[in-house]
Parts: C-alpha cells; sequence; structure tokens
C-alpha cells in the first residue's frame, strides 16, 4: 500500500474543509467549520492499477492572526493551495504560504484550486491577479465544493504527480 501526505493550505474560510469533505464524504454543508490546528482525513484511490491512501492534512486557514504551523508541513508528498475566486486577498495568502511550505519542506508537486466557481458571477479573481501564483503550481483548477465541479479532478491529478515524482 503507498501512503501519500497532502497538505491543504489557503486562507481562512476558502473552503478547505469543504472541499475534503466533498471529496473524501461526497457532501457539502453550508455550515461553516473553523477548523482548528487540523483536520486529518483519508482516501484510498487507484491510479495506473496502483492502490494509494491519500493521508489529507487540512490545515486551519492562515489570516492576521493565526499561521499555518510549518511543522504540519513535514512528510508532506504533494500540496494544494486554494483560492477563494470571491476575495482578491487570498491569493496573496496563497503565494505566501507557497513560500513557506517551500522553505520549510522543499519543492514538492503542487496544484492551484481557484473554489467557489459556483459564485463566479460575484468573483474579485482573474486572470491578471492570479499570474504571479500561477508559476508555484503544477496545475490549476477551477472547483466548486458545492456543486463538485473539479474537486475528484484536482485530487487525482496531484495524485498522479506525486507518484510520478516519487518514481512509484
Amino acid at each position: 500500500m503507498i501512503k501519500k501526505k497532502i497538505c491543504m493550505l489557503g486562507a481562512f474560510a476558502v473552503g478547505k474543509t469543504s472541499l475534503v469533505r466533498r471529496f473524501v464524504d461526497s457532501i457539502f454543508s453550508e455550515r461553516y467549520q473553523t477548523t482548528v490546528g487540523v483536520k486529518i482525513d483519508k482516501k484510498s484511490m487507484e491510479i495506473d492499477g496502483r492502490r494509494i491512501d491519500l493521508i489529507i492534512w487540512d490545515l486551519n486557514g492562515e489570516d492576521e492572526f493565526q499561521s499555518v504551523r510549518t511543522s504540519y508541513l513535514r512528510g508532506s508528498s504533494g500540496c494544494i493551495y486554494v483560492v477563494d475566486g470571491t476575495r482578491s486577498s487570498t491569493v496573496e495568502t496563497a503565494g505566501s504560504l507557497y513560500g513557506k511550505t517551500t522553505a520549510a519542506i522543499g519543492r514538492v508537486p503542487a496544484v492551484l484550486v481557484l473554489n467557489k466557481q459556483d459564485l463566479h458571477q460575484q468573483w474579485e479573481v482573474g486572470d491578471r491577479l492570479l499570474a504571479p501564483v500561477r508559476q508555484m503550481a503544477d496545475a490549476v483548477f477551477y472547483t466548486s465544493a458545492r456543486t463538485g465541479q473539479g474537486v475528484e479532478r484536482a485530487f487525482s491529478k496531484l495524485a498522479v504527480m506525486m507518484m510520478e515524482n516519487s518514481g512509484q
């Protein structure tokens, strides 16, 4: 059995927990739940005929009062950086977290997720604003935890990249 640790990173309330719940349990809740510290989930997948357990660390959101503990990043095989399309400030937070992550554990496969696609008419984030952070990710996905759009594809792509990166 192959096990790979994924860290979910982003500002508070970007939808990290909702994305994990959609991916792992196929559910969405309108009720907001703040993550305190870290919440760990697991999902098994099959990639190229091999079974892989994704151990997903949903880290607390970063804001002016709270920052991500770099000790949580150790052992990560990949990261998902989450941006809330309705809040432009979350792009800068994702870029800052990328810098902290690479300083702590080096470069690992990464996916940038632009969440809340179902609220696209309220988006503040456009291509010009995203340009500086696009290079931090190996792939970019537009997702909606509410509808499920793009969620499975984002996690699956990261799983494939992690397997390729480790030569498994």
